[in-house]
């Protein structure tokens, strides 16, 4: 099982608070008694007894009992991740991937066969959006319905019983911050025997989709969760089903597609997840002020903890800790790219608030025009459903420096902006 199959896998079901989960799984020592755990380098694996090979590729013998065959399969480093991640989403098991795409696409198809549909938020990260539109469809015959997922009836008439096999959404949707009424689009996923993926990416700590129906999260763990804008990484959590078939030897699309992470990344990933707690807390702080005082100013932001969002009272009723605040990063629409591009230059290169890339979860504060970065796999006309507007600037507020040096330097990049039109 890679997952939590050991101490803490009951524990995750009973645990609210994520960080008090991640608290719960057994410690990895490293060999020698190292306060950190070893690194497992080696791709093949000693068999000791000749007669124990056959029974691994079987299936009978494997990582829960120690017996590990190759690391394209089940490293015993990856599997220690993973049992954070499960705890970490409250998921019975994990799987660490080399990607975030590679987390999503590996889940589609591994729960979907050709001919078969899915039914997708049209507000989506622009990767994701372009797998479902175009990849999918063309390459496996799988097809998607992109619905406006705020609304429940729509979604609802969308899956087609006995075909539909997967409902796909964002927690908190790439660029536009919409919130996804989790509770209620499981209730009529479930009703008809259709699987929720939910892709966690922008609310780890936040939210907890599968405390709250959801079947498979899906990170990219690359941005919050890595925290420093140095490493490619994607998670999946879930039934420990669904993860073993997924590294089945013979149809498991993890296991057939080669998109393990590498034990060197994990441990590096593996240093980083016990303070991911007190990182998204600075995060949701500064992004909550920051939001609040733009608003103040007269200027359009977006950002789901103002009273201003039209989905801050679903969000408040799906956070069980509030401490963790209400996401990392907000909206400043400027309605047109010229005057979005204007202001990033301002604050990256006058005043020094935030670098111009894209991604999102490091300790400087990061901004792209979405429309024309991030979403630019959309069209016009889908990027307008989608509520992506031309001069949509997406920020991922930083803790770097203090917040009131860096709001300075905010109010003096707006002051320059008075002379553009």
């Amino acid at each position: 099982m890679a997952g939590n199959n050991e101490r803490g896998h009951h524990e995750n079901f009973i645990v609210d608070d994520p960080t008090a989960a991640l608290a719960n799984v057994r410690h990895e020592f490293g060999e020698h008694g190292g306060v950190n755990m070893s690194i497992e380098a080696s791709i093949t694996f000693t068999v000791m007894e000749s007669e124990n090979l056959p029974r691994m590729f079987t299936g009978e013998l494997g990582p829960d009992s120690n017996f590990f065959i190759y690391g394209c399969h089940f490293n015993p480093t990856v599997l220690n991740l993973s049992r954070l991640m499960a705890a970490l989403e409250g998921t019975e098991a994990a799987y660490c991937t080399s990607s975030g795409m590679s987390a999503i696409s590996s889940v589609i198809l591994q729960l979907c066969s050709s001919g078969d549909h899915v039914v997708a938020s049209r507000t989506l990260y622009g990767g994701t959006h372009a797998l479902f539109m175009h990849f999918l469809p063309k390459k496996c015959n799988i097809t998607t319905s992109f619905v406006d997922i705020r609304d429940l009836d729509i979604v609802d008439e969308a899956i087609v019983e006995g075909r539909t096999k997967v409902l796909f959404f964002e927690s908190i949707s790439n660029p536009t911050l919409m919130v996804s009424n989790i509770p209620e689009l499981c209730r009529i996923a479930h009703d008809k025997g259709v699987i929720v993926v939910v892709d966690n990416t922008f609310a780890p700590m936040v939210m907890s989709p599968a405390r709250l129906g959801a079947d498979v999260v899906v990170h990219s763990v690359s941005k919050y969760i890595s925290g420093g804008a140095d490493v490619i990484a994607g998670a999946i959590c879930g039934p420990a089903s669904l993860i073993n078939s997924m590294m089945d030897l013979r149809q498991g699309a993890l296991m057939l597609l080669g998109s393990t992470m590498n034990a060197k990344i994990v441990f590096e990933l593996s240093e980083r997840l016990p303070h991911l707690g007190l990182r998204m807390k600075e995060h949701c702080n500064r992004a909550l002020v920051f939001a609040t005082r733009v608003n103040n100013l007269g200027l359009k932001v977006i950002y789901p903890g103002l009273e201003t969002h039209p989905d801050q009272a679903l969000l408040k009723s799906l956070v069980n800790n509030k401490e963790y605040g209400y996401g990392g990063i907000l909206c400043v629409d400027m309605e047109t790219e010229e005057r979005a591009n204007s202001l990033m230059n301002v604050l990256q290169n006058c005043t020094q608030f935030g670098l111009m890339a894209v991604s999102l979860g490091y300790y400087e504060t990061l901004m792209s025009c979405s429309g024309n970065s991030t979403s630019s796999e959309m069209n016009n006309k889908e990027k307008e459903l989608a509520g992506i507007s031309p001069g949509l600037v997406r920020m991922s507020i930083g803790y770097y420096g203090t917040l009131e040096q860096k709001w300075n330097q905010f109010e003096k990049a707006l002051s320059r902006m008075q002379h553009i039109k």
